[in-house]
């Protein structure tokens, strides 16, 4: 506990959204998209009262996560969905995600860092520690700003609006507007994602990298929405369904290497960043130590980097057979 702000009354409105919805294969695709908002719903209203108290940052990640995962979903369905609708409530989502992403990143970054110093020699944890107080200090300030932003009138209209939208049905074009099926939305990603990475090459750079995961996490996201539609009136698997599963297992291995890849470039950057928050003068083993760190994240970021093409062929010989 930190002293976060008491919410208004009524805050978690999980209530309101009565049973949880399901969709089957003999839905319609908005069925899917409208089952999967309300799944996800459900998820950020349980991890919130655990993001406002701060008793554990695991609420923080499962949060942020269910906010990605319904912007995405809104994203990939968007041929299905009424265009206006579904940006403006992807942009307040999005709203929502800045505010979470800086408290989660330097959860991320304390808790790696501390595991880094902890195995250095004893001389040199003090200089680490030091280092660590800098971004301790920095969560502070991200995690009042954070909380600055679950209170507003904002974000309890965002909230309102996600309610509303699993509790009636989507928003759809009007008739004349042609949707497609569901394995489409899967293989339209799949297409931007192999034009990506050809003109990446097998050697790009690290902010290439970044965005392959990102389109990566995409069609994970995409992929894990159309999946449960595509089976059978019996219940069971298409041959269509298995492959997307099958492509949605290796994007998973891409994704952790282009991920842990993203990582530690982040932290490089981060520690030599480090270095010049402490003002003037930084001592010697401050130096020292951060000097060490950043040679462990570099090596890590080029040991990934061969990784990942492999991975990515896997993963492109699932998607040529999708």
């Amino acid at each position: 506990m930190d002293g976060a702000a008491q919410p208004p009354g009524n805050l978690y409105g999980a209530a309101d959204l009565g049973e949880p919805l399901t969709a089957g294969p003999q839905d319609p695709a908005v069925a899917h998209v409208r089952a999967l908002l309300d799944k996800r719903l459900r998820a950020m209203l349980r991890h919130e009262p655990g993001v406002r108290d701060g008793s554990e940052i695991e609420d923080l990640h499962q949060m942020r996560v269910s906010v990605r995962r319904m912007r995405a979903a809104l994203k990939a369905a968007r041929p299905l969905l009424d265009h206006t609708w579904a940006d403006l409530l992807r942009a307040e989502l999005g709203r929502l995600g800045r505010a979470l992403g800086p408290v989660r990143d330097l959860d991320v970054m304390i808790a790696r860092l501390r595991g880094e110093v902890a195995t250095l020699p004893s001389a040199e944890l003090a200089a680490g520690e030091r280092l660590i107080a800098v971004l301790e200090a920095e969560r502070v300030g991200a995690r009042a700003e954070m909380l600055d932003e679950l209170d507003s009138d904002r974000h309890a209209a965002l909230r309102r609006s996600l309610v509303e939208a699993v509790s009636a049905p989507l928003p759809e074009p009007p008739d004349e507007v042609a949707r497609p099926e569901l394995i489409e939305l899967v293989r339209a990603e799949t297409r931007k994602l192999v034009k990506a990475v050809r003109r990446a090459g097998p050697n790009p750079p690290d902010m290439t990298l970044h965005d392959l995961r990102i389109r990566t996490k995409r069609l994970r996201y995409t992929g894990e929405l159309v999946e449960p539609a595509m089976r059978d009136a019996d219940g069971s698997r298409t041959d269509d369904a298995r492959q997307v599963r099958r492509m949605l297992k290796a994007a998973a291995g891409l994704q952790e290497v282009l991920g842990d890849h993203q990582d530690a470039c982040v932290a490089e950057h981060r520690i030599r960043a480090l270095l010049d928050e402490l003002g003037p003068g930084p001592d010697a083993h401050e130096v020292f130590v951060g000097g060490r760190l950043v040679e462990r994240e570099r090596a890590r970021a080029e040991a990934l980097r061969e990784q990942w093409w492999a991975a990515w062929e896997r993963l492109a010989e699932q998607a040529e057979a999708l």
